[in-house]
């Protein structure tokens, strides 16, 4: 039998911050759930953002070092709520079953669908994200085209690249880009990406105005590719 301990943690965690060590906090769910910034009215019943350390833990926001950003190179969501770049077809299919998109426990379809960095780039803004880390590249391995979202068509026709309050009718528009058509799941170093991968990536934090520090291509440790 194991006793615990019980503390006021909001000073423990600010004493080990004084005597200069480290914490990492990982936030559950991700931004769009956000009670306060995201698809309101499907979200949680707190805030998701990088805030939440905050608010959660008693820490200042001068206490905050490095964001890291988690991000998958395709779109999915649980349950009801807006995704304008959700996929409905085959290839929507063959995201899901290539990137076990089904739940751990009931088995459940996770809704899938291209990349939308309009909603990438609002979440890289409002959690102050310093550096990104970009998941399960290896399931678009074998795509003729891979496509992101780069504005949203509202209603009324007229194009924004910044996100609405309202995303419930708009149409995402596209940004095209060659598939590269090769296993990266046995790289050992980004200076094996083909050139096609690396246009794409390019791209993103071009157009994210934030670093892509580490690239997964695949579910193993070893499969984690820590960028130079």
């Amino acid at each position: 039998m194991k006793n615990f301990k019980f503390v006021d943690s909001e000073h423990e965690i600010n004493h080990i911050l004084r005597e200069g060590n480290d914490i990492l906090c990982e936030g559950a769910q991700g931004t769009m759930l956000d009670v306060d910034f995201g698809s309101y009215p499907f979200v949680t019943s707190s805030n998701t953002i990088c805030a939440g350390a905050c608010t959660g833990l008693g820490i200042g926001p001068n206490k905050i070092g490095n964001v890291y950003g988690i991000m998958k190179a395709y779109c999915t969501r649980v349950g009801a709520g807006p995704f304008p770049t959700e996929l409905f077809d085959e290839t929507g299919q063959r995201i899901r079953d290539l990137g076990h998109e089904y739940g751990a426990v009931t088995g459940r379809e996770r809704r899938c669908g291209w990349i939308d960095l309009i909603q990438l780039r609002y979440s890289v803004m409002v959690n102050g994200v310093t550096e990104l880390i970009m998941m399960k590249s290896d399931v678009l391995d074998d795509f003729d085209i891979v496509k992101a979202c780069v504005a949203y068509e509202l209603p009324d026709g007229t194009i924004t690249e910044d996100l609405p309050y309202e995303i419930d009718g708009v149409k995402p528009v596209y940004r095209e880009f060659k598939g590269w058509h090769t296993d990266m799941t046995k790289f050992t170093s980004e200076d094996q990406f083909p050139a096609e991968f690396n246009d794409y990536v390019r791209f993103l934090e071009d157009f994210l105005e934030t670093r892509i520090g580490i690239i997964s291509i695949g579910p193993d440790r070893d499969q984690t590719i820590i960028r130079k």
